[in-house]
């Protein structure tokens, strides 16, 4: 399947302008070809592909909508890394697996403070075409702990960290949940006084093994856990 992001509505199908680029000056396709788009929202246009000089347009035989999304839906609140590479791994790879929603969150020991967040979400929309979802994820602007922590219900989040000494559940003793959140540390870990903010708040802690995980690969193992839960 060639699938490309654009906008679906009343029966008619716009591709993005940069996706009309790529399909016309990288990917070179030809008129007549088979070709589907999707808004990121449940919808499916599919049709033949039309070239019109540096225009691309589908003519549309079929819209599928609402179709189904991932679940449990799982949003991952992650505090960037210094190198940023590794954050962009991570939203990639995450976004492969089915994540439903990814925070940008600022703590104590948060080194790097900007983030391009429009190259992650449109890292994430590759993302999603690369492995044909038809849901896009939310990729939400970068936010301070104590922020995101009034806008999410304690009862379904939890936070990884590595205080050894301070109490934490195991990953599979989380019971099934249809939506859940997941706060991930910096590197350095969250404070021990962030530690007892967020259990003040009712965030219940979770370990995620014997090893230490780095704060990328942290994300990618809850992000695995609960796409093993989908399949």
């Amino acid at each position: 399947m060639k699938l490309f992001f654009g906008e679906i509505n009343n029966g008619k199908a716009i591709i993005n302008e940069e996706e009309q680029q790529h399909i016309v000056k990288v990917l070179r396709m030809k008129n007549g070809e088979d070709i589907h788009v999707t808004d990121g929202n449940g919808n499916l246009a599919s049709g033949k592909l039309i070239i019109e000089g540096k225009k691309a347009n589908i003519e549309v035989s079929e819209i599928k909508g609402n179709l189904p999304d991932f679940n449990p839906k799982l949003h991952i609140a992650i505090a960037p890394t210094k190198n940023i590479d590794r954050i962009e791994f991570f939203v990639e790879k995450a976004v492969e697996m089915g994540i439903s929603e990814i925070s940008i969150l600022q703590t104590e020991k948060t080194e790097r403070k900007n983030i391009n967040i429009d190259k992650l979400r449109k890292q994430a929309i590759a993302a999603s075409k690369q492995s044909l979802r038809f849901h896009f994820p939310v990729i939400n602007d970068s936010i301070k702990i104590s922020d995101f922590l009034k806008k999410i219900n304690p009862e379904n989040t939890f936070v990884a960290h590595c205080h050894e000494n301070l109490e934490r559940t195991h990953l599979k003793e989380i019971p099934h949940l249809e939506s859940i959140t997941f706060l991930i540390g910096p590197e350095g870990d969250f404070s021990e006084k962030e530690i007892s903010f967020l259990a003040d708040n009712k965030i219940q802690a979770v370990s995620l093994g014997n090893q230490r995980l780095r704060t990328e690969t942290a994300g990618l193992f809850v992000a695995a856990w609960n796409y093993n839960k989908m399949i």
